[in-house]
């Protein structure tokens, strides 16, 4: 009944497993690599912007002899995409974040909705600001880049230290 039908062509069932075993092996390979790739760009984000505070911050320590909170030196983030909290010292300077959103506070903007994520010492002064007569100061930036349990957490302070690496680093390299 059946005919064989001379000079057909076209894959086995066989050929086509491997081709979709070869593509799994390939994806699974890829997707934690391109995650990855994805949380470090995030990170950029917020290195960047503490580059940033570090020249408000300086250019306010030249012209009142002290350094202070985002809203005395005037420093707001562009839009409201940002995946980090920012925390500044206090107004004054010379105090750990009072958390106050506006004043030494820019909450998490992206995605919609994100936690606010509070870090074990949230803009703490460095040991010169400490110091009795000593200028110095340390913003921060935390975020959980990748929804687990781990925070991501970036600083600079007055010598421009803490942008080489995340201290907790939420992305395994």
């Amino acid at each position: 009944m059946l005919k064989q039908v001379k000079g057909q062509k076209g894959f086995t069932l066989i050929e086509l497993m491997i081709v979709v075993a070869i593509i799994g092996i390939l994806a699974a390979i890829a997707i934690p690599n391109f995650l990855r790739y994805q949380a470090k760009s995030r990170q950029s984000e917020a290195k960047t912007n503490l580059g940033a505070i570090f020249v408000a911050e300086t250019a306010y320590l030249s012209e009142q002899s002290r350094y202070g909170s985002f809203s005395e030196i005037g420093y707001a983030l562009a839009g409201t995409t940002n995946r980090y909290t920012y925390r500044s010292p206090a107004i004054g300077g010379a105090a750990a974040s009072a958390n106050t959103v506006g004043v030494d506070q820019i909450p998490c903007g992206a995605p919609v909705g994100c936690v606010v994520q509070v870090d074990t010492a949230p803009a703490v002064p460095n040991n010169a600001s400490v110091v009795v007569g000593a200028i110095g100061f340390t913003a921060s930036a935390v975020a959980s880049i990748d929804n687990d349990a781990t925070i991501d957490g970036w600083s600079v302070n007055d010598v421009k230290g803490g942008l080489t690496q995340a201290v907790p680093d939420d992305v395994i390299s």
